[in-house]
């Protein structure tokens, strides 16, 4: 067998200067694809980038082509150049020189967040990306393969004079064409639930406070569960919510910049709870974590709506007001409703529209749902948060259904409709009752900030009709499909797309000796538990557009057989998941050797604190 020439990445790679540039990365929002869905532990596109290119062309000969090409990978790995058409065009040519003219056939068995087979893509590779995972499988489809198949931009014949045609980007149209749609048709079934106030501010969301009962025997007064009291705190604005008591009952006053004085002895970082351990401000009782906890599993615990956080409409700033009884009120009938609706959706989808599925104990970073007696993945959410989130969601059903009535290809509305049902999984992510309101930002804060759900005692509902972060926008969306929309397609004989397969990395559905490389990013260990956290999402996409995807969306959850992840529940703890874990991915790397060409090139992308783990998968 002939072994062909050392590649670049073996003999050098400019780690230091892709590194750097990766790690501003993540403050990149406009088109990259960060911001079409959550997916965690998502590779850089710079290094992804950099690597696939330095493992695809030769070695250097002399010390000015190394120095020449150094320079060349470290340009080609800013996000400002990944669509400069001299810069991709060049690395195109170069690796099809190095490839005897033919795109060369790249695959990455463990494509999660699509960064690599992404950048195969844009590389002129035929990118193939494998996933086991039913949520990241759309989100490569709606990467990788529906961009390439419909987006790319056409020019309609128009008569403008001198001008006779401009150039229309369909896919990119339609997402935003439908989405509206369906922002409209909500607005319309249950925008008054969301009303705006007597002098035209619009509430941005609304605070919330969970409640116990105090274990006091002589007390038992209703204590409101808050992390800490700040609603603005900004250099030059600090507002807070007051608790103060009024016999047997804790009420709220706002105080701060443009209110009431803010009390001298108050500190409103200090809350009522710290780590499940609660204070009284009646009595000043300590309730023990396991109380608390045992309370909200008996279902002792209640809610209570604290303060409305509102936005004048062209005015900077947000105003805040204590909730009055006309709020609760509204939050009722809201609620009356959701029951109505739910009964009659429950008969035409033969599924309970709110996610009856249940939250798996086992796993550490969601577990603590069920610790706080949420057992099931509906339980995430309000009554008025439900409502919202099945509404929004009969309405992508009805528009594929529009879609199809008006003479759409089947293919093509599945595809738009795939956009608009990972556009509810955006908004769930707000409109989830383990959202944070922000006093430093002045924004609610997305639920996933962090590879786990934590439990939020104060937690903050979304208006998905405001105009502030959280509500139902598709624009981050729109900006990526119209920068994946511009990568030009690869040609072999026609355009080829990217081919995105759902299958374990362990059984490969390609025949022996198929691929020029593999490049991927194999997980680690117990890092994330990409099946459970993904959960999440799952429940709402099958209810949104799991029909259309019936081979992704069988199963009540995502299918964690075959999931490589070492997790400590299995029998024999941490040190039997290791080992299943080990095994597991020597089977996978043995089935990419043999879809690899005996001269193909594998580069394998590990990024572990430990050594130990680095050690392992040398081994």
């Amino acid at each position: 067998m002939e072994i062909k020439d050392k590649k670049f990445i073996e003999e050098s790679f400019p780690v230091k200067e892709v590194s750097e540039i990766s790690a501003k990365e993540k403050n990149i929002r406009h088109g990259h694809i960060s911001t079409l869905h959550i997916w965690w532990a998502r590779r850089p596109l710079a290094s992804s980038r950099a690597t696939s290119y330095a493992a695809l062309i030769p070695a250097p000969k002399t010390p000015e082509e190394w120095e020449k090409r150094r320079q060349f990978i470290i340009e080609l790995s800013k996000w400002e150049n990944s669509l400069n058409p001299n810069i991709i065009g060049k690395a195109r040519k170069d690796i099809l020189e190095a490839n005897g003219g033919k795109p060369p056939k790249v695959l990455d068995p463990f494509s999660g967040g699509g960064s690599i087979p992404l950048e195969a893509l844009r590389l002129g590779c035929e990118a193939h990306a494998v996933e086991y995972n039913p949520v990241a499988t759309l989100i490569l489809k709606c990467t990788l393969e529906y961009p390439q198949k419909f987006g790319q931009p056409k020019e309609i014949e128009q008569d403008w004079g001198l001008l006779k045609s401009k150039l229309s980007n369909p896919l990119l149209e339609d997402v935003k064409k439908w989405g509206n749609w369906v922002l409209e048709e909500a607005k319309k079934e249950i925008g008054r639930f969301y009303p705006k106030d007597e002098d035209g501010s619009i509430p941005v969301g609304y605070i919330w406070a969970r409640t116990i009962p105090c274990q006091n025997p002589s007390c038992n007064a209703e204590i409101p569960l808050m992390r800490q009291f700040w609603l603005a705190k900004k250099k030059n604005k600090k507002v807070a919510l007051y608790p103060y008591v009024d016999g047997k009952e804790v009420k709220f006053k706002i105080v701060g910049d443009g209110y009431e004085k803010m009390p001298e002895d108050f500190d409103p970082s200090k809350g009522t709870v710290s780590r499940a351990i609660a204070t009284c401000p009646v009595c000043g009782f300590t309730i023990d974590a396991n109380t608390t906890r045992k309370l909200f599993q008996e279902g002792k615990a209640g809610q209570r709506m604290v303060a409305v956080v509102s936005h004048y409409p062209n005015r900077q700033g947000k105003t805040y007001r204590l909730a009055i009884e006309k709020d609760m009120e509204i939050f009722k009938e809201a609620e009356k409703y959701l029951e109505e609706k739910r009964e009659k959706i429950k008969d035409e989808w033969g599924i309970d529209p709110v996610p009856d599925e249940e939250i798996i104990k086992k796993c550490h970073e969601v577990d603590r749902m069920p610790m706080y007696g949420m057992l099931k993945w509906g339980d995430l959410f309000n009554p008025r948060q439900k409502l919202a989130l099945i509404t929004f969601t009969e309405k992508i059903r009805q528009a594929y259904k529009k879609m199809i009535e008006e003479g759409y290809d089947e293919e093509y509305a599945k595809a738009v409709v795939g956009y608009l049902g990972l556009g509810v999984n955006r908004l769930a992510t707000y409109l989830a009752n383990l959202v944070r309101w922000r006093g430093d930002a002045l924004s609610f804060e997305r639920i996933f900030d962090r590879q786990a759900l934590g439990m939020v005692w104060d937690y903050g509902e979304v208006n998905p009709f405001s105009d502030s972060r959280g509500r139902w926008d598709l624009e981050p969306m729109i900006e990526t499909i119209s920068h994946l929309t511009q990568i030009p397609p690869v040609e072999l004989e026609g355009p080829v797309i990217p081919k995105v397969t759902q299958a374990s990395a362990t059984e490969l559905p390609y025949p022996d000796n198929y691929f020029d490389a593999v490049f991927t990013d194999p997980p680690y260990y117990d890092n994330v538990p990409y099946s459970y956290l993904s959960d999440f999402f799952y429940v709402w996409l099958k209810r949104s557009i799991g029909d259309l995807y019936p081979e992704l969306f069988m199963t009540p959850l995502t299918p964690k057989t075959k999931e490589i992840v070492a997790y400590s529940h299995q029998k024999g703890g941490f040190e039997a998941g290791k080992k299943y874990f080990e095994e597991i991915l020597k089977k996978a790397f043995k089935e990419a050797a043999r879809v690899l060409k005996p001269d193909g090139i594998a580069t394998i992308v590990y990024t572990h604190k430990s050594t130990s783990g680095w050690e392992t998968l040398i081994n």
